[in-house]
This record gives C-alpha cells, structure tokens and sequence, in this order.
C-alpha cells in the first residue's frame, strides 16, 4: 500500500543531512546560504551532526544511517533533504532500521543522484512516496515555466503539471556565486519520443539515476519487479538518468535492470537529459536502445529529469500521466 506524506505547509520543519556527501570548502558557504534561503521561505530548518565534507562520506554508514533515520521517524520533522548526492549511499540501506521506518508516520524524503540509492527502497519496501527532485544545494534556483518546484509538488495532491521547459541549463560555480537563484543557460531543448507516434499512458513513477540504482536490483532494496506487481492494475512508468559513466557503462546498467524485472510492468520509459559521455562506438541514446528497445516499450528522451538542470521533480509512487503529442508535452501527477 502506498503511502504519501501530509502536506508540507509554511512554518513546518525541515531535516538537513547527508546520507552520502558532506559539506567542505567554498560548498559550505552555498549550503549556509541554502538553509538561510528556507527559512527565509517560512520552514523551521534543523541541521544534523552528519554534515562533514572532509571525506568521501559525511561519517561512518552507521551514523549516517541512524541520523537519517531519526529524522524520517521524528514526528515534529516533516520533510528531509541532502545538501547533494555523493558515491556511496549504498553502504547505509541495509543499516537503515527498518522496523521503526514501517512503524513511523510517512516524512518527505527529497532529492537527486546517490540519494535514488535511499529513496527507491523507501518506496517500494515501505510504500512512502519520495521525490527525486533538487537537493538542497538546488533549491534556491528559480523554477522556469512549464516546470513546479519540490516545495510546490509537496504542498499538495495535485494534479501537478509540468511541461517541458524547453531550457538547458547548469549550475553556477560555488567559487563564483554561492548565492545564485538563476540558472545559467546554455541552450534549448525539448522531449523526443521513440516507439509511438504520439503516447498518452499513466502509471506508477518509480526510478532515478542509473548508476546507483544498478547496484541495487536483486537485491531487497531495489526490487522493483514486486513494487510492479503490487501495482499491476496501474502499471509503472520508469524513469532513468546516467549521472556521468560512458555509454557503455550505462547500457550494461540498463541491461542489468531489464534482467532485473525493472520494466515488466512498464507502460512507458523517461530517459533524462544527460552530459555523460558517449563510447566511441555507442551514443547514450544507443545505449537505452539497446537495453530497452527490445521491450517495445514508448521511451521519452530528453525529459528535465536528472544531472543537466533544470529539474522536473518526480515523485515515487505517484499516479502519472504522460503526454507527448503533436506541441504537448507534459507530466501529470497525482499523489494519491
């Protein structure tokens, strides 16, 4: 059964901590700067112990586990949110305490890249809805039309549509605005659709970045062939994003989770805008194809939805509905 938390409104509290990444150097000056920027929004923001930036985690996977777990089980916090991702959030899931998760009341989980290694699992073994949307340090940048912004998505049940912006964007170095609200734009683009002429189909979101969830399937924290059949009657619509590894890479991923069940119950595939590079005998559009063509499955390329800004949040659980035909192009979302 899924589970979708209470609304979050203004003067709700806000939990900060980093189940994979610190907080180091110039970054802390911009994730200051962010927590300032939701206050400033009207929440209560606590910041956990599980902050440090000086190595390749926050803390030992125990710490960063028991502190991520307090904060999902404490009733006066109702939303949690990363500074960033990281590399190995994938050391904490099976450290997560599970039983007192299952028994507490639902809290928004937020968030991109490694921390699809947490918020898949808390889906489909809990059954609480999660968003894959901007981290912390993503927040403060002003949403473009067409999309809604993870503090909006939460805030209600919708129906939440977005359409596709149509703008490429990226990120401001810390080092030379760590105050920035605006994206830098670097071009125009737009969703493709492959395997239909025209695709109107809804379904279960479930899904993130490809290179951490790959090391999940078969695993009792990335089971998603059973999320699919528990949700049979709606079907599920995946979505995926490569952060960075090669087409290669990313195709053997992708293989891996079709092996897995990934896309049994699919009804349709999002593919996100990606920088990651191709092989020299393989594009990343190649490699989803020959993964996932043989499914024959509509796939949507090109959708807001992972590490080339801006971000189209998703939530995990919800009931979506997707359009792509003729000049339409947008996601509906109902968090029920």
């Amino acid at each position: 059964m899924l589970r979708f938390p209470q609304p979050l409104t203004h003067g709700d509290r806000i939990g900060v901590t980093s189940p994979s990444s610190g907080v180091g150097g110039q970054a802390a000056a911009r994730i200051a700067f962010c927590v300032d920027w939701l206050r400033d929004a009207g929440f209560d923001v606590v910041v956990g112990d599980l902050m440090d930036g000086t190595g390749m985690t926050a803390g030992p996977a125990a710490d960063r586990a028991a502190e991520l777990t307090a904060m999902l089980c404490d009733p006066t916090i109702r939303c949690v949110v990363p500074p960033w991702g990281g590399e190995t959030a994938i050391d904490l899931v099976d450290l997560l305490d599970w039983d007192a998760l299952a028994a507490a009341e639902p809290t928004w989980l937020v968030g991109f890249s490694d921390l699809s290694t947490v918020l898949v699992p808390i889906t489909t073994r809990l059954g609480w809805a999660t968003v894959h949307g901007d981290n912390l340090a993503d927040t403060p940048y002003e949403v473009p039309p067409g999309l809604v912004s993870w503090l909006e998505v939460v805030a209600g049940t919708g129906p939440h549509v977005q359409r596709d912006s149509g703008l490429i964007a990226d990120w401001w170095r810390f080092e030379d605005d760590a105050r920035a609200t605006t994206w830098k734009s670097v071009g125009e683009g737009r969703w493709t659709l492959h395997g239909a002429e025209s695709l109107h189909v809804t379904g279960r979101l479930v899904g993130g970045c490809v290179e951490t969830l790959c090391n999940l399937a078969g695993t009792p924290y990335g089971d998603v062939a059973a999320f699919g059949r528990e949700h049979a009657q709606d079907g599920l619509v995946i979505y995926v994003e490569a952060a960075g590894d090669d087409a290669a890479t990313i195709c053997r991923n992708l293989h891996g989770l079709r092996l897995a069940g990934w896309f049994d119950h699919a009804r349709a595939v999002l593919v996100g805008r990606t920088n990651a590079p191709d092989h020299p005998r393989l594009t990343q559009r190649e490699a989803v194809l020959d993964a996932l063509g043989r499914l024959h499955l509509p796939i949507v390329f090109d959708v807001e939805i992972g590490h080339v800004p801006p971000h189209l949040p998703l939530v995990n659980g919800a009931l979506a509905t997707v359009t792509v035909d003729g000049d339409t192009r947008e996601i509906r979302q109902l968090l029920r």
